[in-house]
This record gives structure tokens, sequence and C-alpha cells, in this order.
């Protein structure tokens, strides 16, 4: 039982929260109604997580022996000895196949699959020490999660949607870098030494306010307006406020781990309840 938990850990399923961009596409178009697209978009977003978790464990695999000297990361399950190797890469196995078999429909699903693990190495064994590079491909793993509930599943993506998309991906990673800057110097990723504070507040400060402007744009956009009618205009301000929320948050050193810190704050957790309740409020 011991080892099945730590398994489980292993592949970080709260890591899967990030993978709800791939149902963008669907919230977002004119096909929110057919009964026919959910099942593919469910499909893509399962096998998604099988790729995400696929990537963790390898990484960990990759890094077991120095995270193993970390003071936290040595927590692991790799690193700690709860899961040996030879396992972690059976399980990796099997996750790989997982992913394959659920995306074996979608070609395009398949190449953006297999565009996500290639980014998602080369950031763990040597991107990550690039600065701007290292934040890029953590964004385009959540565009790539965009165009899998979009390109993939027959749904045309929205221009403001890419936009506005892109750039909630950039500040969510420029605001992970900002959070770990509060760490230690010892425990600090190599990375931050090229990242001096006052550069991670205006890259943060550049790509919320792209956020806010795109997701604006987006709103009153007559294509959203065909669609939703007024409701996402009525969603900025909530927006607004849960973007100024997340980097008070960011500032406090929170923000390194996206899926949890995300779920910990109360008032962001309000403001989601907020905005799907202005959303969805009109189809029931």
């Amino acid at each position: 039982m011991r080892l099945l938990l730590s398994l489980v850990a292993l592949m970080r399923p709260h890591q899967w929260l990030k993978n709800v961009f791939v149902f963008a596409g669907l919230m977002f178009s004119q096909t929110w109604g057919d009964a026919a697209m959910v099942p593919k978009v469910l499909n893509a977003f399962a096998a998604f997580c099988c790729f995400s978790s696929l990537v963790y464990i390898l990484n960990d695999w990759h890094d077991r022996d120095a995270d193993s000297r970390h003071p936290v990361k040595k927590l692991r399950p790799l690193a700690s000895g709860a899961v040996p190797p030879a396992a972690a890469l059976v399980l990796a196995l099997l996750l790989l196949a997982g992913g394959l078999w659920l995306a074996a429909a979608s070609k395009t699903l398949l190449a953006l699959l297999g565009i996500y693990v290639i980014l998602n190495l080369a950031y763990s064994w040597r991107l990550k020490q690039v600065p701007v590079v290292d934040v890029a491909i953590i964004a385009s793993g959540f565009m790539l999660r965009l165009l899998a509930g979009t390109l993939a599943v027959g749904i045309p993506p929205s221009r403001w949607l890419l936009l506005a998309g892109l750039f909630v991906a950039l500040f969510l990673g420029f605001s992970k870098r900002k959070a770990e800057s509060f760490h230690d110097e010892a425990d600090q990723r190599a990375v931050l030494e090229h990242y001096p504070p006052a550069l991670l507040d205006v890259f943060m400060a550049v790509t919320m306010t792209a956020s806010l402007m795109t997701y604006g744009l987006f709103a009153t956009s007559p294509e959203a307006q065909l669609q939703h009618g007024d409701r996402l205009v009525y969603t900025v301000p909530i927006v607004v406020f849960a973007l100024l929320r997340y980097a008070y948050q960011v500032h406090r050193g929170r923000g390194e781990d996206v899926s949890r810190d995300l779920l910990r704050d109360p008032w962001i957790l309000v403001a989601l309840a907020a905005w799907l309740g202005v959303f969805l409020g009109h189809r029931f």
C-alpha cells in the first residue's frame, strides 16, 4: 500500500489542474452544447494527464541523485527511495501506453503531445537554466494544452483566446520564478542568478497587463458577444481581481506551485466561483 501511494504521489496528480486549459476551447466556443464534442475534449484532457505525469516521472528519475541532496526535494518518492527507479520506469511506460491509446484517434493530438514531451524534457535537462527561454517553455505547455482542446478535436481556436491564454501562461511562469526568488539563496534555482527581482516585477506587470487587455478585448469582441452575449463582459472585473490577488500572494512567497497555490487562497476560489456563476448562469 505504501508503494502504491508513493507511485500516485510520483505522478503528481495535483498538477493535472493545469490540464483544465484543454477545456478552454469548449467553454468559449459555439460547441458548448455539442454533446459529441465533450467526450473528445475529455479524452484529450486524460491524454495530457498521462503525458504530464510521464514527464514528471522522467524528470524525477533523471534528477533523483541531485534531489536526494536537496533539503526539500529529497522528500520526493524517487529521491527518498520510497519508489525504486525500476518501478518508476514501469509506471512511465504504462502512462506512455495509456496516453498514446487515448490520443490514437487524432494525429494532431499525438503531435502536440510529442512536442510537449520534447520541450519539457529539454527544459528539465538543460533549458531551465536559460533565462526567459525557461518561462517560454512553461508557457508553451499551457498553449499546447489549449491547442489540444481546440485544433486537436476540431474546434477552431479564437485568436483572442490564444493571445489571452499565452499571456496568462507567461504571467504564471514569471510569477513562479518570482515566488522561487524568496527562497534562501542556497535553495534557489540556478537560473534565478539571471533574474534580478526588479526585472521579474517588470515581467509580471507586463504579462498581467497584457492578460487583462487581451481578455477584455476577447470579452467585448463581436465573436464573444455572438456566442455568450454580455456575460463575459461582466466577468472582466472578476478576472482583474483574481490576477491582482494572485500577484499579491506571489509577493508573499506563494505561487511556486500554481496548481496548489491557486486552491489555497479562499479569495481566489471565491473569484473562480463567481466567474463560473456569471459565465454559466444564463445556461441553466
